[in-house]
């Protein structure tokens, strides 16, 4: 037998064993992830951010355990956040497998020397597990080790991807933040996409010690934290010096988490809005313009202090182009309970006042009724018992309709109203959007125009869009994704004429501006004082603000002019062409004249073209815009419906004789005269009337009634100078008409002084103004009565 070689250990035998082992390993960890399963994340009530149209933060609410939270992707990060997460946390990242062996033994080496944990060694899958697993948190050995396990379940579980996803969306922020993406929106005001290097350190810092870090409250620590940071990204090499330099001069500072709402009262209107569909979004993104709502803000608490302390001021801004809603202001201060911050008054249901006024003159331009400057009377009246005044408690007389447009006159638009029909104005309005609501069971009536129904500045400002829309008017969107609802309330030409007199009161030349732009406007105030309204309209937008006390309550002494108008024009300055982008002002189409309008003269009385009108009828010539060519004549006289504004007349001499009294036909003269509507003729300077008309009548020749001869004053004559009493300042005055009917109106140098049912009433006045007047009385049949007087009181002694 040979000799051989010694004999070898049987290598199957080991390598089987080593195989052995190693399967026991694997089941052993098997078992263990089965018996100790990695938690998830546990499940919690979804979280709501709405968002401006940019992507702004407006208001945010938490979850059921106070979080919030904001999901992204690592590929919706800025590549400097990541950069510096993972060259800050953990550069070996993508090759470890949950551990970093070297970064423990350092950590060990460092707790057997000093006898205390000074770094974790942790991973960014350590960080992880920590945030998955409760009971592994903290710096003690359990702990530790407790992470490592988890953060090789993890690893055994997930990918690189998904554990980087679960970071930077559980990252604790500070207070109720978790995720990058919620830190930034509520820190920065900007997605976490957008982030410069200086913001992405601070990001990376903050779940360090998030509640010490806190930019909105501990603004040098959390520049500390940044900075260090950033030292290392330059240490390393990731970034240049240069960058770095410059990131530092990035000062840290971001408000209150709350301070940064905006638009809180759109933002919940929209939350419950989803609710009702079942919906449970992450993110809401609207059409609002944060940089816009801001200003707008601002511009209302700066109003507050001079408005009583329950008083609150409502106000939207749409964009004509796309009915967008680029501001919303529901209250004033939202933290302030006293003036209801909890009401959204852009949706309450208020009265309009007189804000209704452009749409009627603008169906009646289209119902061939009226154009710019038709007579319309100003003048008290009786609409079958309903007796409208003016809020100035005066009256003009013969006005035009633009003039009784621009200067919200009561009477001349009830009646219009009342020759439209409020059945069809209302109809018209509902039709374009805007929902008259009446006392139960009651039906439109004169007083719709006055403010007898109710609206919400949303509908009014979504009407109002349709001066500048060609006259469609439209719904205003909140929601990018909302389709367009428009609806025509007045034809191209009605908006352009109704604009037109809004802006300068028909009298192309003098338009009134805000900076360049032109704005139209109106103001409205409902019965009481409790609601003060105004609204603008410009090439870009349509917007509209609200005053009053969200319960109803008086503020006496505040209505629109004195009160919503000064903030209306705020607005307008703030909305101006000069703080529009180059690309928002290149979308505002020119505005162009309807070709189905044009400007013709006309002349008062008559009310048709001059052209059409001889010469002697023509007694004031004006400048009116028409529409479709149609020049309507003046309205037929309520008084005397059957007669038209000529008649006839007949003089002998210079002087004025009846028909029935021509003592000498041979010398009577027949002339057709231009006549007044009757109520005017108070009013009227002589110098209006047809010369005819200015005639004495002959003695004895005179109708039976004459106009302004059917009433007497008596108490006060004609050319009577009063003086008061020595030592007083006031004259009492009793005066009384005879041969009043129907009721009676008394006016002094024009204004409302009173008024009775009863025609045979003494009237009380108090006069203490020097100078000339006249006094007026005028019964429910349009007979009327003058005395012309003077007034002397001493001045005040000094």
């Amino acid at each position: 037998m040979k000799a051989g070689k010694p004999a070898q250990p049987h290598r199957p035998s080991r390598l089987r064993r080593a195989e052995l082992a190693l399967a026991g390993l694997l089941l052993l960890v098997l078992a263990l992830d089965l018996a100790f399963p990695l938690p998830r994340p546990a499940a919690t009530s979804p979280t709501l951010t709405v968002l401006a149209a940019d992507g702004t933060p407006l208001r945010s609410w938490a979850g059921d355990d106070g979080a919030q939270r904001q999901p992204t992707t690592p590929d919706a990060l800025s590549p400097r956040y990541l950069e510096a997460l993972l060259a800050y946390e953990d550069r070996a990242f993508y090759w470890h497998p949950g551990v970093n062996p070297v970064a423990l033994a350092r950590a060990a080496w460092q707790w057997a020397r000093q006898g205390r944990i000074v770094s974790g060694g942790s991973t960014l899958t350590m960080q992880v597990a920590r945030l998955v697993d409760g009971r592994a948190a903290g710096r003690s050995i359990p702990a530790k080790l407790r992470q490592i396990a988890r953060a090789l379940q993890l690893e055994l579980h997930l990918s690189k991807r998904e554990i980087l996803s679960l970071y930077v969306n559980l990252a604790p922020m500070g207070g109720p933040l978790q995720g990058v993406e919620t830190a930034s929106r509520a820190y920065l005001g900007k997605s976490a996409a957008e982030l410069s290097q200086a913001e992405a350190a601070l990001l990376v810092a903050l779940p360090q010690s998030p509640t010490r870090l806190r930019p909105d409250r501990a603004v040098q620590a959390a520049q500390a934290a940044r900075d260090k940071v950033l030292a290392r990204m330059q240490a390393l090499g990731v970034w240049r010096a240069t960058d770095v330099a410059d990131a530092r001069l990035e000062r840290v500072f971001a408000p209150p988490l709350r301070a940064r709402w905006l638009a809180p009262l759109a933002a919940e209107r929209l939350r419950q809005q989803a609710r009702r569909r079942g919906e449970a979004p992450a993110f809401i993104q609207t059409t609002l313009d944060a940089a816009l709502q801001a200003r707008l803000e601002q511009l209302l608490a700066d109003r507050l202090h001079t408005l009583p302390d329950a008083a609150s001021l409502a106000a939207l801004v749409v964009d004509n182009r796309t009915l967008a809603v680029h501001g919303y202001a529901g209250s004033a201060d939202f933290t302030d309970a006293r003036r209801g911050a909890h009401v959204d008054m852009v949706r309450r249901l208020r009265s309009p006042g007189s804000t209704l006024k452009p749409f009627l003159y603008a169906m009646a331009l289209d119902e061939g009724l009226v154009h710019s400057e038709s007579l319309l009377i100003d003048a008290p009246q009786n609409f079958g018992g309903y007796a409208p005044g003016n809020f100035q408690a005066d009256f003009s007389g013969p006005v035009s309709v633009s003039e009784a447009l621009q200067r919200s006159l009561n009477v001349p638009a009830v009646d219009l109203l009342e020759r439209l029909g409020p059945e069809r104005f209302a109809g018209r309005l509902r039709h374009a959007g805007v929902r008259l609501r009446m006392a139960a069971d009651a039906a439109p009536n004169l007083s719709l125009i006055l403010g007898g129904g109710s609206t919400s500045l949303e509908e009014l400002v979504g009407a109002y869009t349709a001066l500048a829309r060609g006259g469609l008017a439209g719904r205003p969107r909140l929601l990018p994704d909302e389709p367009v609802r428009e609806a025509r309330l007045m034809s191209e030409g009605a908006a352009f004429i109704v604009r037109e007199i809004l802006e300068h009161g028909g009298r192309p030349g003098s338009p009134f501006r805000e900076g360049s732009q032109r704005v139209a406007w109106k103001t409205g105030t409902s019965f009481g004082f409790r609601d003060a309204w105004a609204l603008g309209v410009t090439d870009r937008y349509t917007f509209g603000v609200w005053v009053g006390r969200p319960d109803g309550t008086p503020n006496p002494g505040h209505f629109g002019a004195n009160t919503a108008a000064p903030l209306l024009r705020d607005l307008a300055a703030a909305l101006g062409p000069e703080g529009a982008s180059p690309q928002a002002r290149q979308q505002l189409a020119p505005r162009r004249q309807p070709a189905s309008v044009r400007a013709v003269p006309i002349c008062w009385p008559l009310g048709a073209a001059q052209a059409e009108t001889p010469p002697g009828h023509c007694l004031q010539r004006r400048s009116a815009w028409t529409l479709d060519g149609a020049t309507p004549p003046t309205l037929p006289d309520r008084l005397r419906p059957a007669a038209g504004l000529v008649e006839a007349a007949w003089t002998d001499g210079a002087e004025r004789v009846a028909p029935g009294c021509l003592r000498h036909a041979g010398r009577t003269t027949r002339h057709d005269v231009a006549r007044w509507p009757t109520l005017l003729l108070p009013f009227l300077d002589p110098a209006l009337r047809d010369p005819v008309d200015r005639l004495p009548w002959r003695p004895g020749c005179a109708p039976a009634t004459p106009q302004g001869g059917a009433l007497r004053i008596v108490g006060l004559e004609p050319g009577s100078v009063l003086r008061a009493a020595p030592g007083q300042r006031q004259i009492p005055l009793r005066v009384q008409a005879v041969g009043a009917r129907a009721g009676l109106t008394w006016l002094l140098d024009g204004q409302f002084a009173g008024g009775s049912d009863r025609p045979d009433a003494v009237q009380r006045l108090t006069l203490s103004r020097d100078g000339a007047h006249a006094l007026t009385a005028l019964d429910g049949q349009g007979r009327w009565a003058r005395v012309d007087f003077e007034v002397r009181v001493p001045p005040p002694l000094r």
